[in-house]
């Protein structure tokens, strides 16, 4: 995994006032820590930051952070965004060791059309986004990809069905479902409905035969007496 070169401005002040000021530059507050180093407060240009975590690692990519003269390998450990615009207001860079074994989350995503499942006016739905790997920051796959197209009704994809490339492990049980092939919920309800249908017409069809019998039962009964 080729790594992306950020620079970080050190000595940033903290505080709500001080944040709202450098995110009114395009600048996004943001800490940097592990492997023994205090925790150091820095900011990055918004550009910059996002052209360093759009490329095919994601939010996984190895990054050469820069901050006050010194290099330091990262990767992104959290990143906050404001609840109503979703634009990035921190982040935290963790110092990584590329020999050490480090847990992220690789996107899972699934690609190909299951015809056979929307014969059947069925749906894939996918349960499990992203799964937690543990693997050295070099080794990290960029993301799972799925192939859904041969699914049929009642298939499944689990976890132990993805291929973890070497030396990437993850603690999920194999068993997890990732995605299933099953009717759709508005199939499910149409039937049930129809068959509610079925079953209230017959109701009513057997109730009419009954109220008839019983009317010509009682008009016998009346000739019967009127002739006695």
């Amino acid at each position: 995994m080729a790594e992306q070169a950020l620079q970080a401005e050190a000595g940033r002040a903290t505080g709500s006032r001080a944040s709202r000021r450098l995110r009114a530059e395009d600048k996004i507050p943001a800490v940097v820590y592990g492997h023994g180093i205090d925790p150091v407060s820095v900011a990055v240009y918004r550009r910059d930051l996002r052209a360093v975590l759009t490329t095919e690692a994601g939010m996984n990519a190895l990054i050469d952070l820069g901050v006050d003269g010194q290099q330091h390998l990262t990767i992104v450990r959290d990143v906050q965004r404001d609840p109503v615009r979703n634009v990035v207001t921190h982040v935290d860079f963790v110092v990584v060791r590329r020999d050490e074994i480090i847990s992220v989350g690789v996107p899972i995503v699934l690609t190909g059309v299951a015809e056979e499942v929307r014969r059947e006016t069925g749906t894939v739905d996918q349960v499990l986004f992203e799964l937690t790997v543990s693997a050295t920051p070099g080794t990290i796959p960029n993301e799972f990809v799925v192939d859904i197209s041969g699914m049929v009704i009642g298939d499944s994809v689990r976890v132990g069905d993805l291929p973890l490339p070497a030396g990437v492990t993850t603690e999920v049980a194999p068993d997890e479902p990732v995605a299933v092939a099953q009717v759709s919920r508005a199939t499910i309800e149409a039937e049930e409905l129809e068959a509610e249908a079925a079953e209230e017409a017959a109701e009513a069809e057997g109730g009419g035969e009954g109220e008839g019998e019983g009317g010509a039962g009682e008009e016998e009964a009346t000739t019967g007496e009127a002739q006695g």
